[in-house]
C-alpha cells in the first residue's frame, strides 16, 4: 500500500493512502485470452462473408452481425482501460492537524449549488442540500455557499432565505450534540432513540416543518406573498421580479442572504455566507444552460470571495458526511499532489433506490467501477456533482496559466471588500451579464467549457487533456446521497440527453479517439472514448434484437450448430463477458437480482435511448433537429413511488422510445415460440436454430415488464394504447417486409 506523509508528519500518521487492487493481474490475463477469442470470432466472420456473396440477402445479414459485433468489440476494447490498474484511496482526515494547526489554516471553501427549476427540483431538496452543506465539520467563516437559480425564481430565493433563519438553530443543534445526518430533511425522518436532548429535537423539528409548511406553500401559489416579507430588505429583494421577468430574460439577481462578516447564529457563532445568484438572460443570447451557470458562479464567486477550493453540487445531492470537505484536504493539502490535481471525485450515490434497482439507476459501472479504473491512470471522470476543485484549474494547464480578461477574476486575486460593498456587488452583476463573455475565453479555454450537453464529462476531459490529474474517493460512509428518477420515461429522457452529449464529445476536434489519446496517452483516451461512444450500442442491441429472430421467423439459420466448434467460441465469448462484468458488479457491493436489471435496463437503453439519442445527434449535425436540455424530474408522486418501491415498472406517459422496444419485444417472443414450433414439427433443426431461440428467449425473459404493460396491467402503468399498436403494426411490418425479402433470395 502507497501512503503518503505530511510535512513534519511521522510514518505512522500519513493523510492518505493507496492500494492497487488484487483483481488487476486476473483482468489483464482474462483480457488476453479473450482477444484471442474476439480474432477467432471476426476469422469466422470473413469466412461468412465469402460463403454468403452469393445471395444479397444472405450477405446482408453477414455484414450486419459483423458490424454488431465490431461495435462490441469496440466497446470492449476501451472497458479494458479500466481493468488495467483500478486503484483505491483511503483519507485519514484525523491526521489533518499535522498540516493545519488551526482554524486560519483551512482554505476557504466556495460551494456551488445548482438548480434550473422549482417544480421539477422540488425546492426543499435545495434547503435541505443547501443546509447539509453549511453545517459542515468546517470553520464556518471560510465556507461560502451560492444557490445558483437558473430558472431565476423568486420561489428559490424565498426558500434559500428560509434555510438561513433556520440555520441560525440547525448550525449550532448539529456542534453542540454531533449529529450525523447534517441534512435536516434526513434527520427528521430517521427514527431516533430518544436521546437526552430529545424536547430540544422536537423543538427544533417543529421549527424545520413550519419553514417547510411555508416554502411549500409559496410554491404551490407561484409567488411570494407580502406576508412573507420580514423586513423591508426582504421586500425590495422581490421586488425584482416584475411584470416583464420570466425565466428566459430577466436582469441578474444577486442577493447576499447571510454574511459571515456580520451574520450570528443563536449562540453567537460566525454564519457562513449564502448568496443566492441568478444570471442575466435574454433570449438573444446564448445561455450554454448548466456550464453557462457554473461559470458565472465562478466569476461572481472570484469578485466575492475566491475561495481556492470549489464544490460543485447539485440541488437534490445533499451532504451525508460532515468531513467530506476534511476527507478532500488530505489530498487538495499534499504537497505531493498539489501542483497538477485538479479535482477530487466523489461518487454519485442515491437513496430511495428500491431493492433490486429495477432502472439500474445507481450506475454502479459509472459512478464506482470505472471510476477505480480511470483513478489508476490520471483519474476518473467529474461527474457534475460532488467534486472538489482546485479554482486554478479553471484557468490553463498546471504549468501556463490563462490570464483571466480582468485581474479580480484570477484564482489568485486577494478579495478585501466585503460582500456587501457596492463595488463588490456592482463588479458581480458585471461579470453575470449574459454578453460578458463574448469576445472571452470563458467556455473554451477558461472555466467550464461549452460544447457539448454533458459539460461535467468534456470539462473533466479538457482538464485531463491540459495535464491536470485527478482522483477517485469513495468513503465507506457515502459522502453525498441523491435522487434519481423512479419511471421510465424519465430514466430515459436522461440518459438520451447525455447520449446526444457524449456523441458531441466523441465526434468533435476534440475527440478522445485522436485528441485524448495523444494528450493523455492511450488507456485514458480509450476509457473516455468508451462513455464518448456510449450510444454505439443501440447498433448491436438493435440488429441483434431483430435480424436473428426475424431470420429464425423465416428458417434461415445464421449462427453456427451446436455441433460445430465454432459453436463453443460463441458460448465463451458470451459467457466470459456476462461472467466478468457479473464478478465487477458483485465485488462492488451488487447482487444477483440487481445485476440482472443492470442488464436488463443495457438492453432497454439500446433501441429507446441510445439509439433516439444516436438519430438526433445525427439529425442535428446536417441542420434537420436541434436538442436543448431538458431538466429531469425528481419530484416524487405517491402513486409512481408506491409501484417503484415494489418494483413494478411505471409505463404511463407515452413516448416514441417505447416503439421500437415494444416492437422488439412482440418479434422476440413470436419468433420464440415460432422457432420452438418449427423444431417440434420438424421443419428445422434445433441445434441449427438454438443460438437464435436463444437470443430470442433471453430478450423475451428480459423484456416480461413490457409484456405485462401491454397485457396484464389495468393501472396508471399500463403501456399506452396508441404505443402498443404503434409497435404491433412495426412488428408485423418488419416480418412481412423480411418474409418478402428472403423468399425473394
Amino acid at each position: 500500500m502507497e501512503r503518503t506523509t505530511a510535512p513534519g508528519a511521522t510514518h505512522a500518521s500519513p493523510l492518505n493512502a493507496t492500494r492497487l487492487m488484487r483483481r488487476t493481474a486476473l483482468n489483464r490475463a482474462f483480457a488476453a485470452v479473450y482477444a484471442c477469442a474476439i480474432a477467432a470470432l471476426f476469422y469466422h466472420h470473413v469466412l461468412q462473408l465469402s460463403k454468403s456473396s452469393t445471395t444479397l440477402i444472405t450477405f446482408f445479414l453477414s455484414l450486419s452481425l459483423l458490424l454488431s459485433d465490431l461495435v462490441l468489440a469496440f466497446m470492449w476494447i476501451t472497458t479494458q482501460s479500466f481493468r488495467m490498474r483500478p486503484i483505491r484511496r483511503e483519507a485519514f482526515p484525523e491526521n489533518l492537524k499535522q498540516v493545519v494547526v488551526d482554524d486560519k489554516g483551512f482554505p476557504a471553501l466556495d460551494v456551488f449549488i445548482c438548480t434550473a427549476d422549482p417544480y421539477k427540483e422540488p425546492t426543499m431538496g435545495v434547503v435541505n442540500t443547501t443546509l447539509s452543506v453549511m453545517a459542515y465539520d468546517y470553520p464556518t467563516n471560510k465556507v461560502s455557499v451560492y444557490v445558483s437559480d437558473d430558472g431565476g425564481s423568486q420561489l428559490t430565493l424565498f426558500a434559500s432565505m428560509e434555510a438561513a433563519k433556520f440555520a441560525r438553530h440547525w448550525l449550532p443543534f448539529c456542534r453542540k450534540n454531533d449529529i450525523v445526518e447534517r441534512s435536516p430533511g434526513v434527520y427528521f425522518s430517521s427514527d431516533h432513540d430518544h436521546p437526552p436532548f430529545f424536547s430540544e429535537i422536537e423543538s427544533i423539528k417543529t421549527m424545520y416543518y413550519s419553514m417547510k409548511a411555508r416554502v411549500e406553500n409559496i410554491v404551490e401559489r407561484g409567488k411570494v406573498g407580502e406576508e412573507y416579507f420580514a423586513s423591508e430588505q426582504e421586500h425590495e429583494a422581490f421586488n425584482k421580479w416584475t411584470a416583464g421577468f420570466t425565466r428566459q430574460d430577466h436582469p441578474t439577481v444577486i442577493q447576499v442572504i447571510l454574511d459571515s462578516d456580520k451574520d450570528r447564529d443563536i449562540t453567537g457563532h460566525v454564519m457562513p455566507n449564502l448568496i443566492y445568484v441568478s444570471r442575466e438572460k435574454s433570449r438573444t443570447s446564448p445561455h450554454h444552460f448548466k456550464a453557462g451557470a457554473l461559470n458565472v458562479l465562478l466569476r461572481v464567486s472570484a469578485i466575492m470571495t475566491n475561495a481556492p477550493i470549489i464544490l460543485t453540487q447539485d440541488c437534490d445531492m445533499y451532504s451525508n458526511d460532515a468531513q467530506t470537505p476534511l476527507r478532500a484536504l488530505c489530498y487538495l493539502l499534499d504537497p505531493k499532489f498539489q501542483s497538477n490535481l485538479a479535482y477530487l471525485q466523489f461518487p454519485q450515490r442515491f437513496n430511495g433506490i428500491n431493492r433490486t434497482d429495477i432502472y439500474a439507476c445507481t450506475f454502479i459501472r459509472l459512478f464506482q467501477i470505472n471510476p477505480f479504473g480511470m483513478d489508476g491512470l490520471l483519474g476518473p471522470n467529474y461527474v457534475g456533482t460532488g467534486c472538489f476543485f482546485n479554482r486554478r484549474a479553471f484557468f490553463g494547464a498546471p504549468s501556463s496559466l490563462v490570464p483571466p480578461e480582468i485581474p479580480e477574476l484570477s484564482p489568485g486575486h486577494t478579495v478585501d471588500k466585503s460582500i456587501q460593498s457596492r463595488s463588490t456587488l456592482t463588479m458581480a452583476h458585471h461579470v453575470a451579464n449574459c454578453n460578458y463573455e463574448n469576445h472571452t475565453k470563458w467556455g473554451s479555454k477558461i472555466g467550464i467549457r461549452y460544447g457539448s450537453l454533458v459539460e461535467d464529462f468534456y470539462t473533466g476531459y479538457r482538464l485531463k487533456c491540459e495535464g491536470w490529474k485527478s482522483m477517485f474517493l469513495y468513503p465507506d460512509r457515502a459522502a453525498f446521497y441523491g435522487d434519481s428518477p423512479i419511471n421510465l420515461v424519465d430514466v430515459l429522457n436522461q440518459t438520451k440527453r447525455w447520449a446526444i452529449g457524449l456523441l458531441e464529445v466523441g465526434f468533435s476536434r476534440y475527440s478522445p479517439l485522436t485528441f485524448g489519446a495523444r494528450s493523455m496517452g492511450l488507456l485514458m483516451g480509450l476509457s473516455y472514448a468508451h462513455y464518448a461512444f456510449w450510444p454505439i450500442w443501440s447498433i448491436p442491441i438493435t440488429i441483434y434484437a431483430f435480424l436473428p429472430q426475424l431470420a429464425l421467423l423465416n428458417g434461415i439459420t445464421i449462427f453456427p450448430m451446436v455441433s460445430e466448434q465454432w459453436f463453443l467460441l460463441y458460448v465463451f465469448l458470451f459467457l466470459g463477458s456476462y461472467g466478468q462484468d457479473f464478478l465487477d458488479f458483485f465485488l462492488a457491493g451488487g447482487t444477483l437480482e440487481s445485476w440482472w436489471n443492470e442488464q436488463r435496463m443495457w438492453m432497454i437503453r439500446g433501441p429507446s435511448c441510445y439509439l433516439f439519442g444516436l438519430v438526433e445527434y445525427l439529425l442535428t449535425s446536417i441542420g434537420i433537429s436541434a436538442q436543448g436540455f431538458n431538466v429531469t424530474s425528481k419530484v416524487l408522486d405517491d402513486e409512481q413511488s408506491k409501484k417503484y418501491e415494489q418494483g413494478i415498472f411505471e409505463f404511463g406517459v407515452s413516448s416514441p422510445m417505447f416503439v421500437p422496444l415494444t416492437a422488439a419485444a412482440i418479434i422476440n417472443l413470436v419468433s420464440f415460440f415460432g422457432g420452438l414450433v418449427r423444431v417440434c414439427t420438424g421443419s428445422c433443426r434445433w441445434e441449427g436454430a438454438f443460438v437464435q431461440m436463444f437470443i430470442a428467449g433471453f430478450v423475451t425473459l428480459n423484456c416480461w415488464p413490457i409484456y405485462e404493460a401491454m397485457v396484464l396491467r389495468s393501472d396508471k402503468g399500463r403501456m399506452p394504447t396508441k404505443t402498443t399498436l404503434i409497435s404491433t403494426f412495426l412488428a408485423s411490418a418488419l416480418y412481412i417486409a423480411s418474409f418478402l425479402a428472403l423468399r425473394r433470395n
